[in-house]
């Protein structure tokens, strides 16, 4: 599966919600008007794409409609998925290019940092850089154990010291270890801590004037993991950690698991930090870098548009078809004639056997010799089947004879 692949998969339940909503829409009304744009804006607004954001979206959007002529509601789609691709911007790639390239992973608690710095670990490691995760999550239990595990899977080195002691030590001791080893990326965990205690935002300053000073000449970069099923939320927490570091790029994880993806467009309209990097699944390379064309064609297009889609369901309609042709002419036996013991060999033993359950009438010697007896039909290897509805009953021709004999008795 390639990367937009991935990026398609990870916001089908985005996609599904708000394409199919604004599919709604548009087909309800025959014209553009001011409620249509009511509508819209309250459209937008529940797919956590923000107030702010929304709002601004059907400024464009009527500027564009006014200035096209646009008139069918039709057609509103493709204008309002190039208002949203030029809101996105440029792509914004993690900076390595000076080593060692430091990444400051900051965040609350089961956002998923630990899980991306491993899986950004894994990454480097795989191309060919030297990496340094430094255990600076001290607070939590079994945090530096848990990174440990991340590290020793990617291959990674790690810096830890004992669980309660100093953050900003770990991170400084880290960075040194890298200068003086020439290693490529330095990757820091810090303590997840809620952006309303003041303790623990102090002590995320104080990491991160160090790792400014450690780090000079190098590149650094902070990125800030949110969770994307939190909403609106995770765009408030960025605002407030934007204020005790400098980030330099949003991490959205879980982006596979909700239908909040309209997040990442308020978080590009109202901050101004890009989307580097989005976790579309639990695999180490299910964390890709964010493309803004990408985002907006999987937002936009419908699944038969997807090359990975469409080629998955046409192998599994083939393959369907094959097996069950095949079966067909490998199980269905050849029949020839009208002998049916070669398809039911056990027929004979069944019916010789079949005789002797079925009860003889007080009658049946008054029967002339001459007289056709009427033939049981041949149910085959089902036989018993049939032995319960005949059993104990009387055919046609020995009621008859019953009533013959009957009325000779009563003469």
């Amino acid at each position: 599966m390639n990367i937009f692949s991935k990026i398609a998969a990870g916001l089908k339940k985005t996609k599904d919600s708000m394409m199919g909503r604004l599919e709604t829409l548009m087909n309800s009304f025959t014209k553009i008007d001011e409620e249509f744009f009511e509508e819209l804006e309250e459209l937008l607004i529940t797919c956590d794409i923000g107030v702010e954001t929304s709002l601004d979206i059907c400024d464009k959007l009527r500027a564009k409609v006014k200035e096209k002529g646009i008139k069918d509601p039709s057609e509103i789609k493709s204008e309002l998925k190039e208002i949203i691709a030029e809101m996105l911007g440029e792509d914004k790639g993690i900076d390595t290019s000076n080593k060692p390239a430091v990444i400051l992973v900051i965040g609350v608690n089961g956002a998923g940092k630990t899980t991306t710095i491993g899986k950004l670990a894994a990454r480097y490691k795989n191309e060919g850089k030297s990496v340094i995760v430094a255990a600076a999550d001290t607070f939590r239990a079994a945090a530096i154990d848990q990174l440990q595990v991340w590290a020793e899977r990617a291959g990674a080195d790690i810096v830890k010291h004992d669980e309660g002691s100093d953050p900003a030590a770990v991170v400084f001791d880290a960075v040194t270890a890298a200068k003086a080893r020439g290693t490529d990326v330095v990757i820091c965990d810090t303590a997840g801590r809620l952006h309303n205690k003041k303790n623990l935002m102090d002590e995320l300053k104080k990491i991160s004037r160090i790792v400014h000073q450690q780090a000079e000449g190098c590149s650094l970069e902070t990125l800030l993991v949110l969770d994307a099923t939190t909403g609106q939320n995770a765009v408030n927490q960025a605002k407030l950690f934007n204020e005790t570091a400098e980030i330099t790029g949003i991490v959205l994880t879980k982006l596979d698991g909700t239908a909040k993806g309209g997040i990442i467009i308020s978080i590009h309209r109202e901050l101004g930090i890009p989307v580097k990097l989005v976790g579309v699944g639990e695999k180490l390379d299910d964390l890709q870098d964010f493309h803004a064309k990408d985002f907006v064609d999987a937002l936009f297009e419908t699944e038969t548009d997807f090359d990975y889609n469409y080629e998955r369901l046409t192998d599994e309609e083939n393959s369907e078809e094959n097996i069950s042709e095949k079966d067909a002419e490998e199980n269905v036996p050849e029949i020839t004639g009208n002998n049916d013991n070669e398809i039911f060999p056990e027929e004979e033993n069944i019916t010789e056997n079949s005789e002797e359950i079925i009860p003889e009438t007080e009658n049946s010697e008054d029967i002339s010799e001459n007289e056709e007896t009427p033939q049981k039909k041949d149910h085959g290897k089902f036989e018993f089947l049939f032995k319960e509805i005949t059993f104990g009953k009387k055919k046609k021709g020995e009621e008859n004879s019953d009533d013959e004999n009957n009325s000779e008795e009563s003469e």
